[in-house]
C-alpha cells in the first residue's frame, strides 16, 4: 500500500475519521464515528457537476478547486485548530478520488500524518454487506417470540441488563414494527444507515454466546432486515411469550402513551389498514382515537389486527415456534418483564433452549 494510504481493515488505526464528502451523502451513511468537514457542500457539488456536463471537466476543475480550498482553510482553521502534531487522521470521500486526495495533500503538507481511505466509503459499503453476509450464520440468536403487546423489546432491555448478548433491531431502526410503530422523537435512518448500525453491533458480539433477538418481519417500518440476517434468525430457536390479553392492553397503551398526544399521526396510522379492514371499523377506530379512549382502540387493535396477523405469520416464519419453551405471565410492569428475564437466563442455563425444538414437557408453564 502507498504511502499515505489506508485499507478499510485499518479504520481502529487512527485518531479520527473524517467524511469530506455532502452533508447529505454523509446523512444517508458514513462510516461509524466519522465527522464530516465537507471539501464541497451539497449546492457546491451541484453547480461543479453541472459546470462539468454543460461546460467543461477543466472548468469544473477550475471552479470547483477555489471552492475546496477555501472549505479545507475553514475547517484546518476551525475543527481542526487545536489537533496535536502527532494527530493521524483517515479521510475519505466515496471512492478514494479528488475530494479525499486533495484534503490529505493539505493536511500532509501541514505536518499531520494523514492517510486517504482506499476505495473510500464505497469499498466501506462493500464491506458492510460482506460482514453481514459472513457474521449472520455464525451468531447463536434465540428468538423471542410473542404476540403485539408482549413487551418483547423491553424483554431484550431486561436481558442486556442482566449481561446478556442482545441485538435490538428495532432500536436500530428507531421504529417499533408495528403499524403504530413509528417513533414521535426519532426518525428512521437510511437503509444505508441501519445496515452500518447492523454490522457495527453485529461485529461486536461474541459468537460462542447467545445472542437474543425480537421476532420480526422482512420489515421495520420502511426498513428491510438483510436476507442473510432474516435466513438466521427463521433457522433460529424460539422462546415464546404468552402474555394475558390484559396485561398486554394495559402495556401497549403505557407503552404507546405519546400516541395520546398527536391524534393526527394516530390516525394517519389508522388509515394504513385501509386495505385490511372495513370502512366501518376504520371509522369507529378513528372515533376512538379523537375521543382519547386509548384502552378501547388498542383492544380493538389486538383482537382484530394484531392476533389475526400474528397467527398467520409467526407460524410460518418461525417453524420452531409451535415448540418452543414457553413464558407465561399476567403482568408486564417492569419488575414483571425483568422476571421473565431472568426465568429466560435460567432456562438458558439449564439447556432448555439450545435446542431448535423443546418438547412440550420441558417448557416453562
Amino acid at each position: 500500500m502507498q504511502k499515505g494510504v489506508a485499507t478499510v481493515a485499518q479504520l481502529e488505526d487512527f485518531d479520527e475519521i473524517i467524511d469530506v464528502r455532502t452533508p447529505a451523502e454523509f446523512a444517508e451513511d458514513h462510516v461509524p464515528g466519522a465527522i464530516n468537514l465537507p471539501v464541497l457542500d451539497n449546492e457546491q457539488r451541484i453547480i461543479v457537476g453541472t459546470i462539468y456536463k454543460q461546460q467543461s471537466a477543466f472548468e469544473a476543475r477550475r471552479v470547483g478547486g477555489a471552492m475546496v480550498a477555501e472549505n479545507i482553510a475553514r475547517h484546518v482553521a476551525g475543527p481542526l485548530r487545536d489537533k496535536p502534531k502527532n494527530w493521524r487522521p483517515l479521510v475519505y470521500c466515496w471512492r478514494g478520488g479528488q475530494r479525499s486526495g486533495s484534503f490529505v495533500t493539505w493536511l500532509r503538507m501541514i505536518g499531520w500524518d494523514a492517510h486517504q481511505l482506499s476505495g473510500g466509503y464505497k469499498r466501506f459499503r462493500h464491506l458492510v454487506i460482506e460482514h453481514i453476509e459472513t457474521l449472520a450464520p455464525q451468531l447463536q440468536l434465540r428468538m423471542i417470540c410473542g404476540a403485539t403487546g408482549s413487551g418483547k423489546t423491553r424483554i431484550l432491555e431486561a436481558l442486556a441488563r442482566h449481561g446478556a448478548q442482545v441485538l435490538d433491531l428495532e432500536d436500530m431502526a428507531a421504529h417499533k414494527g408495528s403499524v403504530l410503530g413509528a417513533l414521535p422523537d426519532r426518525e428512521q435512518p437510511t437503509q444505508k444507515g441501519f445496515e452500518t448500525a447492523l454490522d457495527d453491533r453485529m461485529r461486536r458480539l461474541d459468537t460462542t454466546r447467545p445472542v437474543f433477538v425480537e421476532a420480526e418481519s422482512r420489515k421495520i417500518g420502511r426498513l428491510h432486515l438483510p436476507d442473510p440476517l432474516i435466513t438466521a434468525m427463521r433457522a433460529a430457536p424460539c422462546l415464546r411469550v404468552e402474555a394475558s390479553r390484559d396485561a398486554r392492553l394495559e402495556f401497549l397503551v403505557r407503552d404507546y402513551a405519546y400516541l395520546g398526544e398527536n391524534i393526527p399521526a394516530l390516525r394517519k396510522n389508522i388509515e394504513r389498514l385501509r386495505s385490511l379492514q372495513s370502512n366501518e371499523t376504520l371509522e369507529r377506530w378513528h372515533q376512538l382515537a379523537v375521543a382519547g379512549d386509548m384502552p378501547t382502540l388498542f383492544g380493538e387493535l389486538i383482537d382484530l389486527h394484531y392476533d389475526p396477523l400474528y397467527k398467520r405469520s409467526q407460524g410460518g416464519n418461525f417453524p420452531g415456534l409451535a415448540t418452543a419453551p414457553c413464558f407465561e405471565t399476567d403482568d408486564l410492569s417492569p419488575p414483571g418483564i425483568d422476571r421473565i428475564a431472568q426465568q429466560i437466563l435460567a432456562s438458558l442455563d439449564q439447556g432448555s433452549v439450545i435446542a431448535a425444538s423443546v418438547p412440550r414437557t420441558a417448557q416453562m408453564r
